[in-house]
Formats: C-alpha cells, structure tokens, sequence
C-alpha cells in the first residue's frame, strides 16, 4: 500500500463502495462466467478485492455499501440527473443478488437506504464514525470522495494496472485537485461538472481551469460573485450559468443528512471480521 500511512489509537472502520466495486470487476473481467455460462466476472473481482482485504488489513469493523433502486433526492433537485447513463447490462443486473448473498454468507453488513446513494451513505457513516473515535477507510476506486478525507477518515483507492492500493490523506486529496482544502473538492466538481452523473457545471471549464479559480477566489460563491471582473467567455459563461454552477455544487455533495434513528441502526451493523479471515 502507498501514500499514506496513518496512525491511530482507536478502532478502525471499512466501508466499503459496493457499486463502485461492483462496476469496475464486471469492466475489468467481462467475459469470466462459470461452466454454465453464467457470468461471473464482477462476483470474482468483488470477492477477490474481499478477500485481500481481510487478510492483508485484517479490519475488525467493515460494511458493504450499495446504491438502492430507485429515484434519489438529487433526481428532485435535477430531474436530468445521470439520465444519460445506459441501463445497467443484464449480464452484471443477474450478479448482483448472488454477490449480496456472498457477503451476508461472509458475515458482512450490507447496507442500502432507499432514495440515498452508497457515496452519501457511506460520507453519513464516516462523519459519524469520527466522532465516535474511529480511523475510518473508505474503501472506493471514486476519487471524488476526496472531499470527505480528514485527519482520521482516508480514501482507500483500489490496486490497479498492477499497481499496489494507494491510501490518500488530506496531502495527497489537496495535491491531486490541486486545492488547499479537501472541501474544495466539491467547487472543483461543481464547475467542470461530471459527465457520468450529467451534473452540468458551468460550459467551457474543465479540471485545470476550475483549479486556477478555486486557487484564486477559494469557492463558487465566491467567483460567482467576483465573475464581473472575470474576462473573456470564461466570464461571461460565469455570468450565464450562476445558478446551474450552485446546482452542481449541491449535486456534488457527499453525504446527507439522515435520521440519527438510521445512523445509530448502520453503525450497529458493524460487525467483528477477524474470526472469518480464515
């Protein structure tokens, strides 16, 4: 593992980004399925990724966390929200309640909350588990969970291209996006937008010039308010899409703000893991 190393006296906590792991083993082994030609590419990548971890971290607390089906509350805020997203393949569609029995068989907590997504959940948790004194791992190849990263929460990105798993701090966030403050993250992402997700951002700013802003007016609002004295198109696409600038910023956001009824029900569900490493 590279990049950070930290170190801390209390409990640690990995939470892990079920969708997120679960689309990147299904592109990265596309054709493996089993004798009867079942599919089974993203079951083996997501196992194989479980298993690591538990033998090489051996954490004592973990959860599983996925999207649930179903509109969220950003689908009200922006009705075109991710609409320009394929519908999800069949052959992934027929993996996902067999890996969900593999992790309950695990002893693992799977967790999905209606009209809330994993990178909400899983921000929720974090916060929360800080405050309770735990080091907590978010487990994800989603680099705009960056925006989370504190003294004792870590992005936990995954091995890649043969590359070892990397642990990003606050350092390595801020020197990625080229930013002084993780929180920036999401300035970053509400002017360039995100392709992915449609979040719209404002046209003709990419990453590189989004960073030059956020390094000289520090927020969104701040540039917005200061975009008279911007020149060029750069200013004037400032001047013209101000609310659709605050919107994708809102958008961006991970974390939300669920019950402490919901909260206290997720974190009791974080369960022992050392006696299953075997």
């Amino acid at each position: 593992m590279s990049a950070s190393t930290p170190t801390h006296s209390g409990e640690t906590l990995h939470l892990i980004d079920g969708s997120g792991y679960l689309f990147r083993a299904y592109h990265g082994l596309p054709k493996l399925s089993n004798a009867a030609g079942e599919p089974t590419g993203a079951l083996f990548g997501v196992v194989n990724m479980l298993r690591r971890l538990v033998l090489e971290e051996k954490p004592k607390f973990a959860a599983f966390v996925f999207d649930a089906s179903g509109p969220t509350f950003r689908d009200e805020l922006y009705p075109e929200y991710k609409q320009n997203r394929p519908p999800m393949p069949e052959d992934l569609r027929s993996q996902i309640e067999p890996l969900h029995r593999i992790i309950r068989a695990l002893g693992l907590p799977l967790i999905s909350i209606p009209g809330v997504e994993a990178d909400d959940v899983i921000g929720t948790l974090a916060k929360q588990a800080e405050k309770e004194d735990f080091q907590v791992y978010m487990m994800t190849p989603d680099k705009d969970y960056g925006q989370l990263v504190s003294e004792n929460i870590f992005l936990y990105k995954p091995a890649k291209n043969g590359n070892e798993a990397e642990v990003w701090g606050v350092k390595e966030v801020c020197d990625y996006w080229q930013i002084k403050d993780v929180m920036q993250v999401v300035d970053i992402l509400g002017l360039q937008g995100d392709a992915s997700d449609n979040i719209p951002g404002v046209p003709g700013v990419g990453e590189k010039t989004a960073a030059k802003l956020i390094a000289e007016y520090d927020n969104i609002e701040n540039i917005l308010a200061n975009a008279d004295k911007i020149a060029g198109k750069l200013g004037e696409n400032l001047r013209n899409n101000k609310e659709k600038a605050i919107l994708s910023k809102e958008l961006a956001k991970d974390g939300t703000s669920l019950s402490n009824q919901e909260i206290e029900h997720m974190i009791h569900q974080a369960v022992v893991l050392q006696d299953n490493a075997a």
